[in-house]
């Protein structure tokens, strides 16, 4: 039994040649020649089929899967305008992808195409599933039901919504020598393996909890009887009315809404609030369902940081378990969290690595949305149940 992974980055402009570049790295830190599949990262500023093209050429036959991101993350901690790849072999690993495709027309339709793509190309079943949604393009929460609907809905789903460098304009989608937008690309794995997952946050609730009177998708339009915009004019008074010229996004890092999970005690999904419109209605970056209860959070980056070495520390305890050890990890971890940390953002990403193990190949993104079960639950299969997430770093672990 054996499991083979390395990472490599390139930070050349030619996209063709990056994409060789880190392909090369990634494959000699493995040690090997070939790889079974090759995960990608890359910078929207890169030229999307040159960048494809360039990993192909350097990895023949090998399956390509992966997006475009607002941010790369290696061990080495975070990078920009870059790419990066992990090569992996396994002779007891079956990798399979698969692509969901126009989300914009059915988000929920889209996650069952990609499921039932994977399910349908591997003979044997599927242990995982790794996504990666196009949220710019309809909403992440439906495209993870969707996947739900086709494998079970206590299947243990993994993943991060792609990004574009924080431009909010338009993501890409790769599966071998596809490239794509509005779509989620998928990659299910089967066999003998150990894995764990870590999923934290560390914001914490202020503030009385409050009512969603109205709300349809991720639009909040009154809380408690009044317009969304109250949670936050309750909470900071007269300072609260510029929020109303300009986006909500920047006071989101800091005091995001925090949604209450009603079979979890003191746990709640984090939602970024995006925009407000002239009637105090918030847009946000993730569904609110009417008739939940939501409460203002508050985010600091000692507490960010704390909480993502909770979230390793669980992943790490699941492999203690099997008396087993990871050989790669992938990091989804929200964007917000980077602009959470500015120029301190690589002790976020060393402290993850202090606790996995600096030799472990860690590969990841800044992600425009988190996918994972509610606290990292793999275990007991009637308590696994995937959500999609703002603000979270999530961890997810393979290992033997």
């Amino acid at each position: 039994m054996s499991i083979h992974a390395g990472v490599g980055l390139s930070k050349i402009e030619n996209a063709r040649e990056a994409g060789g570049e880190a392909s090369k790295e990634a494959l000699a830190a493995a040690g090997i020649d070939r790889a079974d599949v090759l995960i990608v990262f890359s910078s929207v500023a890169l030229d999307q089929e040159e960048l494809v093209r360039g990993i192909s050429e350097v990895g023949g036959t090998a399956l390509l899967v992966g997006c475009t991101d607002a941010g790369e993350i290696t061990n080495a901690g975070p990078s920009q305008k870059s790419v990066a790849v992990m090569a992996i072999q396994s002779d007891t690993i079956h990798f399979t992808g698969g692509l969901g495709k126009n989300i914009k027309d059915g988000a929920r339709e889209a996650g069952r195409a990609v499921a039932e793509s994977v399910r349908k190309s591997t003979a044997e079943p599927l242990r995982s599933f790794i996504m990666l949604p196009d949220v710019l393009a309809g909403n992440g929460a439906e495209t993870v039901r969707g996947v739900l609907d086709v494998l079970g809905e206590h299947f243990p789903v993994v993943g991060g919504a792609p990004g574009d460098d924080f431009l909010f304009k338009k993501t890409y989608q790769y599966l071998n020598g596809e490239v794509t937008d509005g779509a989620v690309a998928g990659l299910g794995l089967s066999g003998k393996f150990s894995m764990g997952i870590g999923v934290r946050h560390g914001w914490v609730p202020i503030g009385m909890p409050m009512k969603v009177t109205r709300a349809e998708g991720a639009v909040v339009y009154e809380l408690d009887g009044k317009p969304a915009i109250s949670v936050y004019e309750d909470y900071f008074g007269e300072r609260a009315k510029e929020l109303r010229k300009e986006a909500l996004a920047r006071m989101a890092i800091t005091y995001p809404i925090g949604l209450k999970i009603p079979e979890y005690e003191d746990e709640y999904l984090i939602r970024d609030p995006i925009t407000v419109d002239e009637k105090g209605a918030i847009t946000c970056a993730a569904e609110v369902p009417e008739g939940s209860e939501v409460r203002l959070m508050i985010g600091s980056r000692e507490k960010a940081i704390e909480a993502a070495e909770e979230a390793a520390r669980h992943m790490m305890h699941e492999f203690e378990i099997d008396k087993a050890q990871p050989k790669f990890v992938f990091m989804f971890n929200c964007i917000a969290r980077e602009k959470l940390y500015g120029a301190r953002a690589k002790e976020e990403i060393q402290a993850v690595v202090d606790i996995i193990g600096r030799t472990t190949p860690l590969l990841g993104f800044y992600t425009y949305g988190e996918q994972a079960p509610l606290g990292g639950e793999l275990r007991d299969h009637q308590k696994i149940s995937t959500r999609f997430y703002n603000e979270t770093m999530v961890l997810f672990g393979v290992g033997e």
